[in-house]
């Protein structure tokens, strides 16, 4: 199946996508029947360029590379520049929006206006941002449904890993009433340098340095990132209005060496744990420090790694585990997803 696909947001995420859209093109459409087609790039800082027949995905990579803007691609009939996010939503042929902007999590712009312009124009969209799925998931999933078109999503709480997916095609058939998990890779990092006897303070340190956390690093530590993806795991996989600012949420900056040390001695581990739990139909979520026993499955869960629990009536507990980020397994996240709506909107092929 040809798939016209527009991005809007070209950072380091769209341009992983677009480079598995160039390594994987043989067996996409070999083993899935795809054919994707990027026609238009719009970008804030990069600039914007479409082409209804579709642009040279190694030429339009090479051009952000040397030149930081996608505007710089060689000129030929029919290409259109400067067109703006909206624009290029509204009047592009793509079926498929590819929403990758900076957005603030705190509001979920611009990826929500992105998002619900896409769906009111027929236009089906993958994202990794939390925000549109964490502030405003029953609105835009009405949405999608009254129009028709596919909502992806699977990147915004653990990238590539398929916590949200899973769940809901493996573990069909049964009732989860928990859910737990490791959610954010930078917190846990730490707190396992902090077992090795580092300071916070040290331990932060080294996250930066490693990348794995921001120069301002509040977001991770005061644990508003576990709390945004805890939202969009309840409202999807729990069917509850719960809303990010109604979860309890506690971080990691009050933790201290003693405190770590006082739990090794108790043979326990401190971990930072998204929790969701059903009981009776009513659902309670919180993101807190949690003492775990040392042979809790989560507790042997170290570094930057992310890990998720779901308590199964008829499955027991099963436990999903891997990389909760990077470009590569979040560019991943936004292929499976697109791969996942050819084979609805075309189950006859492989």
């Amino acid at each position: 199946m040809l798939m016209k696909i527009a991005f809007i947001g070209f950072g380091g995420v769209g341009q992983a996508l677009a480079k598995l859209f160039a390594e994987q093109r043989n067996k996409l459409k070999d083993d899935y029947g795809l054919d994707p087609i990027v026609v238009a790039v719009s970008d804030v800082m990069k600039g914007a360029v479409y082409h209804p027949e579709g642009l040279d995905i190694n030429e339009l990579l090479n051009v952000v590379k040397e030149t930081g803007s996608v505007e710089n691609y060689p000129d030929q009939a029919g290409l259109m520049k400067g067109w703006d996010s909206l624009t290029t939503i509204k009047q592009s042929n793509a079926d498929m929006i590819v929403e990758v902007t900076f957005t603030d999590v705190k509001t979920g712009q611009p990826a929500i206006d992105h998002i619900r312009t896409a769906f009111e124009h027929g236009k089906s969209v993958v994202t990794t941002n939390k925000g549109p799925v964490a502030l405003s998931y029953r609105e835009l999933a009405s949405l999608a449904e009254r129009n028709n078109v596919f909502w992806g999503f699977e990147g915004t709480v653990m990238s590539g890993t398929p916590a949200l997916r899973m769940p809901v095609t493996s573990l069909a058939g049964n009732d989860i009433t928990e859910i737990k998990g490791i959610l954010n890779g930078t917190t846990n990092y730490i707190l396992t340098e902090m077992e090795k006897g580092k300071s916070y303070e040290e331990a932060l340190q080294k996250a930066q340095e490693l990348g794995y956390a921001e120069a301002d690093p509040t977001s991770d530590v005061e644990g508003y990132d576990a709390r945004y993806k805890t939202a969009i795991l309840a409202n999807y996989l729990m069917d509850t209005k719960i809303a990010s600012d109604d979860i309890y949420c506690e971080g990691i900056t009050n933790m201290t060496v003693e405190k770590i040390e006082e739990a090794k001695s108790a043979n326990k581990k401190w971990k930072l744990l998204g929790r969701i739990t059903k009981e009776n139909g009513q659902v309670k979520a919180t993101v807190k420090p949690e003492l775990l026993d040392a042979d809790d499955p989560l507790a042997s869960i170290n570094g930057a790694t992310n890990a998720i629990v779901y308590e199964c009536d008829l499955a027991g507990p099963i436990m999903l585990t891997g990389a909760g980020a990077g470009l590569i397994e979040t560019g991943y996240s936004l292929l499976i997803d697109i791969i996942n709506y050819q084979r609805q909107s075309a189950p006859t092929n492989r």
